[in-house]
């Protein structure tokens, strides 16, 4: 009686896809579906139904891990990656930490116990000695040490693009305004682009940053404006810092655009409902979100990845603050 591993070796293919074809459970090309269902014919393959029901118990759903879901660029994130995920059958976990490192802990700590499929997680905190390879793992702006591989925008591009677009607006003294997380992520490109091109074109320029969270705006934005009077041109690290600059500097009697210019990162405020209507770097958040589950389904399969860090380009966004 012919068994799985003959079913795998006559469609070249590992004994995990035979089996995710008979259970009808994961991602499989359509051409690797045909050749395993060719072989299943030749040999007149009948799976074990007891050892089929076992596997079948497999779990079809992914958690994501998120900071906040308040933030419309994690939720817009969240959507399509549920998307994608219902496309293939799966579910999704929603596991939100409001970015304390307990609660991410927590939440791995539990995952890892009930055996999700999989992980998708956004986390800026130093937790990297809970995060396991056991387990199928997806990072989003995050590298470890543990070669977890990582979907994120192009960063450093976004910065040089703001720095090259406020310039063109007219600004001579730009600023870069953000928090400092306490271990490395992609986002900390953005102020690195920001400088680089700054620097490339001889323009002055000042980094204001504090540790991230920012507890308190109101005194973040104090001594900002304390401290900075002749800044012109503004780049925040998000979209929502950058909004949240507008708002102090119309009660300070600042234009925007007229006297400061000024750009966010990330590309939320797209609805005339916002106003001004926020200048911006777009993310390509669909474009993220399903390639982070494509990954993570190849990692179901068991197949290599081209690489540990997956760039997604940026584009410039005109609003009505530049």
């Amino acid at each position: 009686m012919p068994s799985i591993k003959d079913v795998a070796s006559l469609a070249g293919v590992a004994v995990g896809t035979v089996s995710r074809v008979i259970n009808n459970s994961g991602a499989v090309k359509p051409d690797t579906r045909r050749r395993v269902e060719e072989a299943i014919q030749e040999l007149n393959y009948f799976p074990n139904e007891i050892a089929r029901n076992l596997k079948m118990q497999r779990s079809k759903t992914v958690a994501l891990l998120l900071p906040s879901i308040w933030n419309p660029f994690f939720s817009e994130l969240a959507y399509y990656i549920e998307d994608e995920l219902d496309q293939e059958g799966f579910k999704l976990m929603l596991c939100n930490s409001g970015g304390k490192p307990e609660k991410e802990l927590y939440y791995l700590d539990m995952l890892q116990q009930n055996k999700v499929a999989g992980i998708v997680g956004i986390t800026y905190n130093d937790i990297e000695s809970s995060v396991s390879n056991h387990i199928p793992i997806v990072s989003i702006d995050r590298h470890f040490d543990k070669k977890i591989t990582c979907v994120t925008s192009d960063n450093y591009e976004g910065g040089r693009l703001a720095l090259k677009e406020l310039i063109k607006a007219g600004a001579r003294n730009p600023a870069f305004i953000g928090s400092v997380t306490s271990v490395f992520s992609e986002t900390m490109n953005r102020r690195k682009g920001f400088v680089d091109e700054a620097k490339s074109l001889g323009v002055n320029y000042v980094v204001y940053e504090k540790p991230d969270p920012i507890e308190d705006e109101d005194a973040y934005f104090d001594e900002f404006f304390n401290t900075h009077h002749d800044v012109d041109g503004i780049f925040a690290i998000t979209d929502l810092l950058a909004a949240s600059y507008i708002e102090r500097a119309r009660k300070r009697g600042i234009r925007v655009p007229e006297d400061v210019k000024v750009i966010g990162y990330d590309g939320i405020q797209d609805h005339p409902y916002f106003h001004p209507i926020l200048s911006t770097i777009r993310q390509p958040v669909e474009e993220m979100a399903r390639m982070t589950i494509r990954l993570l389904f190849k990692k179901f399969e068991g197949g290599k990845l081209g690489k540990d860090v997956y760039h997604l380009p940026v584009q410039f966004r005109q609003g009505e603050t530049t």
